[in-house]
C-alpha cells in the first residue's frame, strides 16, 4: 500500500468515526417501550474496529514519514516545515490586512492612523513563503505516491 492510499484511508476512517459518534448519540436514549433505530452495541463494535484500524494506520504512517527521506529530509521534517509556513503565512496575511486599513478617519480632524510596517515588503515575503509552501506540499504529495507504507 502506498503512503498516499494510507492517508486517504485514514481520512475516511476519521469521517466514519465521527459519523459513528453521532449515530451512537442518536441511539443511546429511547423512550420507554421503544427500540433505537440502530443497535448501540453494534455501533460500538464498528467504532472499536474503525479506531483499531486508525491506530494501526497512524503508527505505520508516522513510522514511514520518519524513515522516508528526500534529499536528506524526512517526510516528517517536510510536514513540520509545511505546518510552520502555514502558521507564518496566516499571521503575515492578517498583519498585512490590518496594516493596509489606514483610512479609518470619519472627519479630517480625527487622528490619522499610519501603518507601522511596509505592506509591500510584507506582501513580497508572503508571496515568497507561499511559493515555498506550494513547493514543500508538492514534494510531500509526490513522496506520498511513490513511498510504500512500512
Amino acid at each position: 500500500m502506498k503512503l498516499a492510499e494510507a492517508l486517504q484511508e485514514r481520512a475516511d476512517l476519521n469521517k466514519r468515526i465521527e459519523q459513528l459518534r453521532v449515530r451512537l448519540q442518536n441511539n443511546v436514549l429511547v423512550q420507554e417501550g421503544e427500540q433505537p433505530a440502530e443497535n448501540p452495541a453494534e455501533l460500538l463494535e464498528e467504532l472499536d474496529n474503525c479506531v483499531n484500524r486508525l491506530e494501526e494506520l497512524m503508527a505505520r504512517i508516522n513510522k514511514t514519514n520518519c524513515i522516508t527521506k528526500d534529499h536528506g529530509t524526512t517526510i516528517t521534517e517536510l510536514i513540520a516545515r509545511k505546518d510552520a509556513l502555514e502558521v507564518k503565512i496566516r499571521i503575515y496575511r492578517e498583519t498585512a490586512n490590518v496594516a493596509s486599513n489606514t483610512a479609518r478617519r470619519a472627519m479630517h480632524s480625527e487622528i490619522k492612523v499610519m501603518s507601522a510596517v511596509e505592506v509591500r515588503k510584507l506582501q513580497k515575503k508572503i508571496d515568497t513563503m507561499s511559493k515555498q509552501l506550494r513547493e514543500t506540499d508538492n514534494r510531500i504529495q509526490a513522496l506520498n505516491w511513490v513511498t510504500e507504507l512500512v
